[in-house]
């Protein structure tokens, strides 16, 4: 336990120096914001583009994997939804909110550097199959879902379900890490190696994404913090580190996914609260409380679950 502890503390060590660097004046948050932006458009977009352009799918058909984890996904969804709106008395909103940040795991700034390290290459191709669709299902489920929320809570007219559909469309469209995996997935089907001085450019863009999204998601948990919520985000950050991990562990083993899928899904699913969360709470203007208080929560206790989880796997 001790060896997969120190194996996982990294990870964290990391995104505790970005946070510190920003607490203690050191760099400005703005330095954050560029580098997520780097992680985001440039590093993380080339590492999927290599990982699917160079990877070999032994393992078969994907359906299994998405199966196995937005099984996870939805039952987890649907109990923040309840405990919220349940529970807790909260409208239909804070019941979306409640299931996208019970859910929406920070798949690509921590996701993709712990499946790295903690499983190595087999893993990065299981979670760039499961990147290839999670952007697009997630995006349009808690966008959909909100609409129709805030429109019952609100009052408001509603909106025509092919807009709304269109205006996710075009933002998936242009999304640095869905243009990444399609160009990977080119070359892939064409069977075009990579080599040369341009595999040197893309070896070493692809081996900053993993310190630069920790050290940048580390700058950007300094404007979240607890802001309230407390009760109800304990009952969010439970779900996302144990539950929906426990579900998707259950479900690969009912499906009978390889040992390093499993684990690159398990430990993907395990990871803290994706800022995608706040995302759709400032969009919608509700709910950013919970959104920030389990990000931090999930992100405070992230290395102890994750390490469990690491050791149950591994």
């Amino acid at each position: 336990m001790s060896d997969i502890f120190l194996n996982v503390l990294p990870i964290f060590v990391l995104i505790l120096t970005g946070w510190l660097v920003v607490r203690l004046g050191y760099l400005n948050p703005a330095v954050g914001d560029a580098l997520g932006d780097f992680v985001f458009r440039i590093a993380v977009p080339v590492l999927l583009f290599r990982t699917i352009a160079e990877a070999d799918f032994k393992e078969g058909s994907p359906w299994p994997l998405w199966v196995a984890y937005f099984s996870g996904v939805a039952v987890t969804w649907t109990a923040g939804h309840l405990a919220a709106t349940f529970a807790f008395g909260r409208d239909a909103r804070v019941g979306v909110l409640a299931g996208v940040s019970s859910a929406f795991a920070n798949t690509v700034f921590i996701g993709l550097p712990l499946v790295s390290r903690v499983v190595g290459e087999d893993g990065l191709v299981a979670l760039s199959i499961l990147l290839s669709v999670h952007l697009p299902v997630m995006m349009i489920a808690g966008t959909v879902l909100m609409e129709r929320a805030d429109r019952k809570t609100s009052g408001k007219p509603r909106q025509s379900p092919l807009k709304l559909l269109a205006g996710v469309g075009r933002n998936l469209v242009r999304n640095p890490l869905v243009i990444g995996l399609a160009f990977g997935a080119l070359f892939h089907l064409l069977n075009q190696p990579l080599g040369g001085p341009v595999k040197a450019v893309v070896d070493q863009l692809a081996a900053t994404a993993a310190p630069a999204a920790l050290v940048s998601i580390g700058m950007a948990l300094d404007k979240y913090g607890l802001a309230g919520n407390t009760g109800l985000a304990a009952v969010t950050s439970a779900l996302k580190l144990l539950v929906l991990p426990g579900v998707v562990f259950g479900a690969c083993h009912l499906l009978g996914l390889s040992d390093s899928w499993t684990a690159a899904l398990v430990l993907t699913s395990s990871v803290p609260t994706g800022v995608n969360a706040w995302l759709i709470a400032n969009h919608f203007n509700v709910g950013h409380a919970l959104a920030s208080s389990t990000i931090t929560l999930t992100t405070a206790l992230g290395v102890l679950s994750v390490s469990a989880w690491a050791y149950l796997l591994l």
